[in-house]
């Protein structure tokens, strides 16, 4: 099966607050089945009720960590992106929880791709691994080289690049 073919009607929902934002995923994974909510309350509905392939959360406007708890019980890989949630707390945090993904909305473009990561990894934990080899750069000019040096989670991941 192809990347591009690991997608193809996948059913995905995405929480997020700002309809723009419900509306660029939407048709960034239109070989996907997407469902979509502007609101906790609807998103807790559907995840309840629902079954998905993965769930796509905003952090901030949708209470997107209580929404992540409920996604994980009911064993959907879960990607959790922001706008303002970009720390490394925020990140530490969506790994700690057992998120799939972490991705600032200034990298939404990336969604597809990294969905694809989620799916051909299984959706396992250690996504993290190759997502922050991407993103990394990203956190790097943002919070300064040397932010994962401040939790034990970052430091194995950047001795884990280390050259042996």
């Amino acid at each position: 099966m192809s990347e591009k073919d690991i997608l193809k009607g996948k059913r995905v929902l995405v929480v997020d607050d700002e309809p723009d934002v419900l509306e660029t995923i939407s048709d960034m994974l239109d070989v996907c089945e997407v469902h979509k909510a502007g609101n906790f309350e609807s998103g807790l509905k559907m995840l309840l009720n629902n079954h998905y392939d993965a769930v796509i959360l905003d952090i901030m406007g949708v209470n997107g960590f209580e929404l992540l708890k409920n996604s994980n019980a009911r064993g959907f890989p879960t990607i959790m992106v922001t706008a303002y949630q970009i720390t490394p707390e925020a990140l530490k945090k969506s790994i700690d929880m057992g998120a799939a993904a972490f991705l600032p909305k200034e990298l939404i473009g990336e969604i597809k791709e990294l969905l694809q990561e989620v799916f051909l990894g299984g959706g396992k934990r250690l996504w993290w691994l190759k997502s922050l080899e991407k993103t990394g750069p990203y956190f790097d000019r943002k919070f300064g080289s040397r932010w994962k040096e401040q939790h034990k989670i970052f430091k194995e991941f950047a001795k884990s690049k280390e050259p042996n």
